[in-house]
C-alpha cells in the first residue's frame, strides 16, 4: 500500500494544503489539536472532491443509460452466438465501439478519486511516523498525531502493534474497536449503494453481461474494502466512509428524480407523477415535464411501465402533450359521448303483446 501511495505523491502537496485550510477553520472552533478539527477537515476534503466530480458523475449516468439502451441488442447477440463465446465477445466489443459506450463507465468516479485517496493515505502515513509532508510542518504533524476520533488517532490502523498505538497516545482496544466499526459501516454502505442500484434502477427484464457485471460488483466491492480496510488509517476510513455516504445520497436522488426506463424506480416515479398530475390537473416542474415529453416522443416504443402511465392518465380524463404538459382529454370525452350516443341511437325491437304472440301469422296468398 505504501508503494502505491508513493506513486501519487505528486498530489500530496495540494491534498495537504486543502486539509490545512479546512483545519485552520475548524481548529478555531474545536481547538487545533481536536479530533473533530482534523476529522471534519478530511470530511470537507471529500465533499470538495465530490462536488468537483459531479460532471463526471453526470457522464457516468449517461454512459450507464446508454448501456441500458443497448441491452436488447446485447441479448440478441447472446442468443445468436450462444455457442461461440469468442464471437459473442467480438460482437459485443463491436457494439460498444459503434455506440461509443463503455461497460466500465460505472467505475469512473472511483478511478477519479484514486489519486486523492492514495495521496491522503501517504499524508497520514507520514503523520503516523512524525514526518513532515507537503505543507504540513512539524507543528501541524504533531497536532495531527495527537488528534483522536472516539479515542483512536487519525493516523492509527487496525493492524498496528500495541507499541505503535501507544506511541500515538492511545490503546490498541480503542483503535481496533473504532476501525472495525468504521470498516463494517464502509462495507455496508458500499453494498447498500450497489444493491439499491440493482433492485430499483436497472431494467431487470433483459439479462445481459452488463447486468451480471453490476451484480458481481455488488458483492466484490464490499469484500475488497473490508479486506483493505484493516490497513487503512482512521483518517482514510473517515474519507472512504464519507464518500460512500455521499455516493449513496447522490444515487438516491438520481433514482428518485431520473430513474432508468423499465426499472422499478421508474414505475414508482411515474406512479407519483400520475398522482401529482391527477390532483393538480397539470404537470408542474421542468423535470417532470421533460419526463412526460420524453414518454410522448417514444410513441409505440414505450415500455410497459410508460404505456401503463399513459393509459392511467387517459382513464383520469387527461392526455399527455408533446411539450410535457397534460390537458383534459377531449378524445376520451368524445369516445364516452359517442358510446352513450350510439347506445341511445340503437333501437331495440318492440316487444310484442301476449295476444300478438298467440295469434298465428297469416300465410301469404298463393299466386
Amino acid at each position: 500500500m505504501d508503494t502505491i501511495a508513493g506513486l501519487f505523491s505528486f498530489i500530496t502537496t495540494p491534498v495537504s494544503w486543502i486539509i490545512v485550510q479546512f483545519h485552520s477553520l475548524y481548529g478555531a472552533i474545536f481547538g487545533p489539536d481536536s479530533g473533530w478539527a482534523w476529522g471534519l477537515s478530511i470530511v470537507s476534503l471529500v465533499v470538495l472532491i465530490r462536488i468537483c466530480l459531479i460532471p463526471l458523475f453526470v457522464k457516468q449516468i449517461k454512459a450507464t443509460r446508454g448501456m441500458q439502451a443497448l441491452q436488447p441488442k446485447m441479448k440478441a447477440i447472446q442468443e445468436r452466438y450462444k455457442n461461440d463465446k469468442q464471437r459473442q465477445s467480438e460482437e459485443m466489443m463491436k457494439l460498444y465501439k459503434e455506440t461509443g459506450t463503455n461497460p466500465l463507465s460505472s467505475c469512473l468516479p472511483i478511478l477519479a478519486q484514486s489519486p486523492f485517496f492514495f495521496a491522503l493515505y501517504h499524508v497520514l502515513a507520514n503523520i503516523a511516523d512524525g514526518k513532515t509532508i507537503g505543507v504540513l510542518n512539524q507543528q501541524l504533524v504533531d497536532s495531527a498525531r495527537e488528534a483522536k476520533i472516539f479515542g483512536a488517532p487519525i493516523a492509527a490502523k487496525f493492524m498496528d502493534s500495541s507499541e505503535k498505538v501507544a506511541a500515538l497516545g492511545a490503546s490498541l482496544t480503542d483503535v481496533r474497536v473504532v476501525t472495525a466499526v468504521m470498516i463494517v459501516m464502509m462495507s455496508l454502505s458500499q453494498f447498500y449503494t450497489q444493491r439499491q442500484l440493482m433492485q430499483k434502477n436497472v431494467d431487470l427484464s433483459v439479462k445481459t453481461p452488463f447486468m451480471q457485471q453490476q451484480k458481481m460488483l455488488m458483492y466484490i466491492f464490499p469484500v475488497i474494502f473490508a479486506v483493505m480496510g484493516i490497513n487503512f488509517p482512521v483518517g482514510v476510513l473517515v474519507y472512504w466512509l464519507t464518500t460512500n455516504v455521499w455516493t449513496m445520497g447522490q444515487q438516491m436522488y438520481v433514482i428518485n428524480q431520473n430513474p432508468t426506463p423499465g426499472s422499478k424506480a421508474q414505475d414508482q416515479y411515474l406512479t407519483r407523477l400520475l398522482k401529482h398530475a391527477t390532483s393538480h390537473g397539470e404537470v408542474k416542474g421542468r423535470g417532470k415535464k421533460k419526463t412526460v415529453a420524453a414518454i410522448v416522443a417514444k410513441g409505440p416504443d414505450r415500455n410497459d411501465i410508460e404505456r401503463k402511465f399513459i393509459t392511467a392518465l387517459s382513464k383520469q380524463g387527461l392526455a399527455a402533450q408533446a411539450d410535457g404538459s397534460v390537458i383534459k382529454s377531449s378524445e376520451s370525452t368524445a369516445d364516452s359521448d359517442a358510446a352513450s350516443g350510439g347506445a341511445a341511437k340503437r333501437q331495440q325491437p318492440k316487444r310484442q303483446t301476449k295476444s300478438q304472440r298467440q295469434t298465428p301469422s297469416k300465410p301469404s296468398p298463393k299466386k
